[in-house]
């Protein structure tokens, strides 16, 4: 049985996931990254063409560096200032909140140095961040089974 079910959206199915270094640095740093929320993978997929969902199936193996933020904090904040400005880490699987566009623009205000964190928690304390999973290193990947995917009307 998995541990839990995991969506990533995007133009084409992913049967074989990869790490891949865009060229915009993100929440978490380099690595494949999924959410649990089905909804939100559409979504995604919809920025696109083609509009798919690729399905995985998550049994962690034994032994991975895991980061799993429960919740907005200050060491959230910390840890997506420091991967957006490029500095790596050694954790093979980060899951936590994502900062989407509205977090996104105050996490870029506190790296600036504009808004204070006192600042950033106020602006941020009504928003809602979606979720996600990122798998950061090959033997991470190897945690992922291959369900299938589903076009997204």
């Amino acid at each position: 049985m998995a541990l839990m079910t995991v969506y990533h959206g995007g133009y084409q199915a992913v049967e074989r996931p990869e790490i891949r270094v865009g060229k915009y640095t993100k929440d978490f740093g380099k690595g494949f990254y999924c959410t649990v929320i089905k909804e939100q993978a559409q979504r995604w997929a919809r920025r696109y063409t083609s509009k798919i969902v690729s399905v995985y199936d998550v049994r962690l193996i034994p032994g991975l560096r895991i980061l799993e933020f429960k919740e907005m904090s200050d060491d959230w904040l910390d840890f997506i200032a420091d991967c957006r400005s490029g500095k790596p880490h050694d954790y093979d699987i980060v899951i936590g909140a994502m900062a989407d566009d509205q977090i996104y623009s105050y996490v870029a205000d506190y790296i600036e140095g504009s808004i204070t964190r006192e600042q950033f928690w106020i602006l941020a304390r009504f928003k809602y961040p979606a979720h996600q999973t990122v798998f950061c290193a090959d033997d991470a990947l190897k945690c992922l089974s291959y369900r299938g995917f589903e076009e997204v009307r």
